[in-house]
């Protein structure tokens, strides 16, 4: 968890680029299947450019947020955990310190960003049937994506009821909307996206096309940083 722990300030910088210094900040963002959000200089002067994905509010993509270096450090230091074995291919670390994490307002300033931490390795074929969240976390989950590419689809869940209805009541008759996670990538979901749209990755032969191509499948680990939410008083 060390590792994670000391990246926090590069992700808080990467989630202040996407959604600036107010929750409101992506109102405007226009209409289109996916919309470049441009390019900012944040932390030790590194760039990282954004995509919106229009059609799920509070969608964010950084394609190339983490280098092949820190790609190759980050799953180096996994290996050295020995997190994954034949028999297990999920670890989940939690900081539960809750005196220690005021939970503010504002998603970016909250402290600490994120308690969380949830690593996955997939091997060829497997993925992730279609889910929303458990409301047991927060708004805003960050996933980073490491070795194979694939491609998450999203579908918009039914309205109405509690919020934890929504994991049980199916689909509305809507198009699935395809994003593309290359290694290295980090895809950001709050508001709508966290909440009134489901994820998947189907990687079974023949799903997983990008681009009129089928993607080559091996090996994929995850890593997904979420905040629990506090006990109430």
């Amino acid at each position: 968890m060390a590792a994670a722990a000391g990246d926090e300030s590069h992700l808080r910088a990467a989630l202040r680029e996407a959604f600036g210094d107010s929750s409101d900040s992506e109102s405007d963002v226009p209409t289109g299947v996916v919309t470049s959000c441009g390019s900012g200089v944040v932390a030790g002067g590194k760039q990282w450019r954004w995509d919106a994905a229009s059609g799920v509010r509070g969608l964010w993509l950084c394609d190339e947020f983490l280098s092949a270096d820190e790609q190759e450090r980050l799953l180096a230091a996994i290996e050295r955990e020995k997190w994954f074995s034949d028999a297990h291919n999920q670890v989940e670390l939690t900081n539960e310190d809750e005196d220690s994490c005021p939970l503010a307002s504002d998603l970016l300033w909250r402290e600490p960003l994120f308690d969380q931490l949830i690593a996955n390795r997939y091997k060829p074929g497997e993925g992730i049937c279609a889910h929303v969240d458990l409301m047991c976390f927060d708004d805003g989950i960050a996933i980073v994506s490491l070795e194979s590419a694939c491609v998450m689809h999203f579908s918009q869940a039914k309205q109405g009821g509690t919020a934890c209805d929504i994991l049980n009541q199916g689909d509305i008759e809507s198009t699935k909307v395809p994003v593309h996670l290359n290694p290295g990538s980090l895809v950001l979901m709050s508001g709508d996206a966290r909440y009134l749209w489901k994820h998947e990755i189907n990687r079974k032969p023949g799903a997983q096309l990008w681009d009129g191509r089928e993607l080559e499948q091996d090996y994929r680990t995850s890593v997904t940083l979420r905040k629990l939410m506090g006990s109430p008083n």
